[in-house]
């Protein structure tokens, strides 16, 4: 028999893992079609559009930062006892929030898929939906060490992807770049539309807090929640100025991926492109439900009861059957014009200006006490 040892989490698992996480429940719902780029940012044009995506970045730094150090400072795992630990009662405004908004990312990730199998594969759009609806289910029923698994080589293939589609681009198109970001258009509600869009978009920090437990110190909280903000937001930066070379048209297109992939004229790239969508689309669903089933997990354990792998597949897959079914009945373009804005007001309200005043506050009283 073999004495088991306890290892100490790797730099990858301290560094890396928080931001791919963090960009994988992000992804998806925020820019792999590139329809939210359009929705948010292409109506202050192209430059005020980039300013936009570049101050959300930030804002996703600095809510990751805060949100994993108030974590770790005060051993909260899962967003019920993260909630509580910030709003006190008010946890519960919280609560019924991002379950609303849980319900609408996963149905803005399930109608992408139902639009992708569609328009790329002429497939019907539940076939997508429901492809994806069980691809997300299987795997966050293995919980954290399976999601771990599915981050680490997803994300790999996205960033190459987004590496080689850059590349073509550039060579197919790059010329229209730089003059349309110098188009004179007014780039009005810059600020506001890159504000809106962190908010909404920051609620995927709250799928990291599981794994703050492989932190060793705090600042390895800080340094993991600076570099979320990048490793989220890169891809975005490369897609959406591969977008603007077809400024304006560009922007009431449902699938802009779709439209980039078809004037480079790379059918393999448009295959492989529509399978990192997917795996974005999955890691966006994981991530999510990974957070309710953690939650879910908490109260068990809190009432000696185990929260078995069973029960998670029958809980991620009954949640995800609801969102499908709102997905196929609103469709993807109107999922995000009318939901995405208003609730970025609302985690705007109830998690960042809160985190960010309450919440570093707690973490300044708390310097004089051992974690």
């Amino acid at each position: 028999m073999t004495a088991t040892t306890t290892t100490q989490p790797s730099w990858f698992q301290r560094f890396l893992l928080p931001g791919l996480i963090f960009k994988g429940v992000v992804i998806g719902g925020g820019y792999a079609t590139g329809r939210e780029l359009a929705e948010f940012f292409l109506g202050s044009g192209p430059f005020g559009g980039l300013m936009g995506i570049l101050l959300a970045m930030l804002v996703w730094s600095a809510v990751c930062a805060v949100t994993f150090l108030f974590s770790y400072r005060f051993s909260l795992y899962n967003y019920r006892d993260f909630f509580k630990g910030l709003l006190g009662p008010g946890w519960v405004v919280f609560e019924i929030a991002y379950l609303a908004l849980l319900v609408l990312i996963l149905a803005v990730v399930a109608a992408a898929a139902g639009t992708i199998g569609a328009e790329v594969f002429g497939l019907p759009q539940i076939v997508g939906t429901l492809f994806l609806v069980f691809a997300i289910a299987a795997t966050a029923s293995f919980g954290n060490a399976g999601v771990e698994h599915v981050f680490k080589y997803a994300s790999s293939f996205i960033y190459l992807t987004y590496a080689v589609f850059l590349v073509l681009a550039l060579s197919t198109f790059g010329d229209r770049i730089a003059p349309s970001l110098a188009f004179d258009v007014p780039t009005t509600g810059w600020v506001m539309g890159g504000l809106t869009y962190a908010s909404y978009n920051v609620v995927g920090a709250i799928a990291v807090l599981s794994f703050v437990t492989n932190f060793t110190r705090p600042r390895d909280a800080v340094i993991a929640g600076v570099v979320a903000g990048p490793l989220a937001m890169i891809p975005a930066i490369v897609f959406f100025l591969c977008m603007v070379a077809f400024y304006p048209e560009i922007a009431n297109v449902a699938l802009p991926s779709d439209f980039l992939l078809r004037r480079m004229e790379a059918p393999w790239l448009q295959i492989v492109f529509q399978l990192m969508i997917f795996c974005a689309l999955l890691e966006t669903g994981v991530g999510i439900i990974t957070s309710l089933n953690e939650r879910i997990a908490g109260v068990a354990e809190t009432r000696g009861k185990r929260f078995t792998p069973l029960a998670r597949l029958g809980v991620s897959a009954a949640v995800l059957i609801v969102c499908g079914f709102v997905a196929a009945r609103v469709g993807l373009i109107d999922l995000i014009a009318s939901g995405y804005g208003a609730f970025g007001y609302i985690m705007l309200a109830v998690f960042v200006v809160p985190l960010l005043t309450l919440g570093v506050a707690k973490i300044v009283r708390s310097r004089a006490t051992p974690a």
